[in-house]
């Protein structure tokens, strides 16, 4: 249904603050309480609301946007460790409009969070600033969205324009919001009513995303060169979902095109059952089997409906993690690739675009070929120096993480790796550089091509020499004077320094020389960010040490494969043998901890956890404290008992 032209609050509906004090939240909830904007600070408001908080793993488990509603919030907690939004709290409310601070849907793409606040009740979202997918999401799904100020007019009972809300958009993002979300918008470009914009920029010099970007254009949208902000149509070439999203996928396509629906490309897209497989072995989640069962029977429908890759578990072993799958297996360099979560940024290692959306969007594309696209801007790290021993490029991001995403240098661009210090780190660093752009809020991360992309591929997927030479065809390099929105930042890789994230939020970072003695109780190595070649390489090196001085780890440890190929890897060195005598868990490809749904996440508030995966969200791995740190860091953690960086000869007598 197309958006009214003029805004206006409902009588009888209300207005829900999320405010820091907790309290004020219950009492809007379950007492009547009625707030204004006039008589609040911004700073009242909770900040940094990400996915995790608003719909949980579990709450996902119910793919029907009307049944996860019921649980809008489920994963925000008061200090009692008691949910703050019961069941059904928000629809029963009688909200219409929801606020917050700075950074609205910060974390994973799940659409699953606007749309439970959608099917709540929810139609104007009011928020300082949103994270760049949750801010898609938003736009997909016909959800409005607003600012502080805007809501004090509608409180006086003043009526705003509708375009008040909108000018800010480019033309289509304006159109697709309009129209009531992306899926009205489509039949009414498909049905001629809508005019796309031309491009007229001429000649310019472009950064990879850009030059990427104009290298997909759908015919008929000008000339070939494009520059922040430009709405355009673009080609998708690959993509993929996994059984945490596919089931909302196939409902969509169904609902929109009819049981006969097919998609585009279907051997360049994937679905893979890699989030939930050992969900069922942990106890909060084991009530939720029948749940899970059916999202990957209708995971198995969708993909026989559409032949799509098949990544499948076979005897209860999943092929591995999706992002490091697709890397390995189908992302080319050039590629343009959407995916339904937000760590498919890691394909851009692979000098490809890549980038995660909601189910909407990606059922939009997957049928149709192409996607909108408002060309990001984009932020420049020049890379000198050689990482010193010890050192990761885990510990990179986290410098990022702590230093530019904190000052929002990150939001919502394309953070380009390129420079000297490149050609030193591996690809399975590069991946994890790319990997860990979503937690800098920003779109994506991509790297440039070089010799060791080319070595990699080639040994990786077996190419002969002109299969090779097809992907190096396809690569983008930026031009000379290609402009960044985001500045250039030179990062000297030799001044990185073994560092963590405190619990709560990635960007929360410290030096481990100034962290003092941190205790813990479990050191997780593993997850898209953590399982790769590198990384085993990395555990090994220090559980080889470690055993060799006779120890065994201090804490629980458990080390989980990204993938078959990394396990065939390690087998391939003896990895399973030495990490068996040290008294490691090893654990078969796939996703786990990470998301709470495997071996390795915290029991109790107490336990403390020292992980190598990408986020510590409050609650996502478990209800303990979580440090973010580096695989060296986690395995040398594991055998001295606290969080402790990982130096050669640290366990010699």
């Amino acid at each position: 249904m197309p958006l009214p032209k003029t805004i206006k609050l409902t009588p009888g509906k209300r207005v829900l603050f999320l405010t820091k004090d907790l309290e004020l939240i219950k009492k809007q909830l379950y007492e009547g309480l009625d707030l204004r904007m006039q008589d609040l600070r911004v700073e009242d408001l909770l900040d940094d609301i990400n996915t995790d908080t608003m719909t949980p793993a579990w709450v996902c488990f119910d793919y029907r946007p009307e049944d996860l509603a019921r649980n809008a919030y489920a994963g925000l907690f008061d200090a009692q460790g008691e949910r703050v939004f019961k069941q059904d709290a928000l629809i029963n409310g009688n909200f219409e409009v929801i606020v917050s601070g700075y950074r609205k849907g910060t974390g994973s793409s799940r659409e699953t969070a606007p749309q439970a606040e959608k099917w709540g009740g929810i139609w104007l979202v009011i928020a300082a600033s949103f994270a760049p997918i949750h801010a898609a999401n938003n736009i997909n799904l016909g959800q409005l969205m607003g600012s502080h100020e805007q809501l004090k007019q509608l409180q006086e009972g003043k009526e705003l324009p509708l375009s008040e809300f909108t000018k800010q958009y480019d033309p289509v993002t304006r159109l697709i919001l309009e129209s009531g979300g992306l899926f009205p918008f489509t039949r009414l470009l498909e049905d001629g009513k809508i005019d796309l914009p031309k491009l007229t920029n001429g000649k310019r010099p472009m950064t990879m995303a850009e030059k990427l970007i104009a290298s997909h254009l759908v015919e008929g949208q000008g000339e070939p060169f494009v520059k922040p902000g430009d709405p355009v149509m673009a080609r998708v070439d690959a993509g993929y979902s996994h059984e945490f999203t596919t089931a909302q996928v196939h409902y969509f396509l169904e609902t929109e095109y009819g049981c006969d629906y097919a998609v585009t490309n279907p051997e360049k897209f994937a679905v893979f059952e890699d989030h939930l497989l050992y969900a069922k072995g942990v106890q909060r989640f084991a009530k939720f089997s029948d749940k899970i069962s059916k999202l990957v029977e209708m995971q198995n429908v969708f993909q026989r409906h559409t032949k799509v890759r098949d990544y499948s578990a076979r005897n209860g072993i999943s092929p591995g993690i999706c992002h490091q799958v697709a890397r390995e297996h189908f992302v080319d360099p050039g590629d343009f690739v959407q995916a339904t979560d937000s760590h498919t940024c890691m394909g851009g290692g692979n000098n490809s675009l890549a980038w995660g959306v909601g189910a909407t969007e990606y059922a939009g594309l997957i049928y149709s070929g192409f996607t909108f696209v408002q060309v990001p801007e984009s932020i420049r790290f020049n890379l000198t120096g050689v990482m010193q021993p010890g050192v990761t490029a885990k510990d990179v991001m986290l410098y990022i993480l702590d230093t530019y995403a904190k000052r929002e240098q990150t939001l919502n661009r394309v953070m380009e790796f390129g420079g000297p210090g490149l050609a030193s780190m591996s690809m399975d660093e590069r991946a994890t550089l790319t990997n860990m752009a979503t937690e800098c809020s920003a779109r994506t991360g991509i790297c440039e091509a070089d010799d060791k992309l080319w070595q990699w591929l080639k040994q990786q997927r077996k190419l002969d020499d002109a299969q090779l030479a097809k992907l190096k065809a396809k690569a983008v390099a930026p031009d000379k004077d290609a402009h960044y929105d985001g500045g250039v930042h030179t990062i000297d890789l030799n001044a990185i320094k073994p560092m963590v994230a405190e619990p709560g939020d990635p960007t929360y970072g410290k030096l481990i020389e100034q962290l003092g003695d941190v205790k813990i109780d479990i050191a997780y190595a593993g997850s898209c960010t953590a399982g790769k070649v590198d990384d085993f390489d990395y555990y090994a090196r220090v559980v080889r040490e470690a055993v060799k001085a006779g120890r065994k780890v201090a804490a629980k440890m458990y080390i989980q494969y990204g993938s078959e190929d990394v396990m065939k890897y390690a087998q391939s060195k003896g990895y399973p043998e030495l990490f068996a005598k040290a008294g490691i868990e090893v654990i078969n490809p796939g996703c786990g901890a990470c998301i709470g749904c495997g071996p390795g996440v915290s029991e109790t508030k107490e336990q403390v956890t020292v992980s190598a995966i990408n986020r510590n969200f409050p609650g996502r791995s478990g209800p303990g404290k979580l440090y973010l740190a580096s695989p060296l860091t986690v395995a040398a953690s594991a055998f001295t008992g606290k969080i402790t960086a990982y130096r050669e000869g640290m366990f010699a007598a």
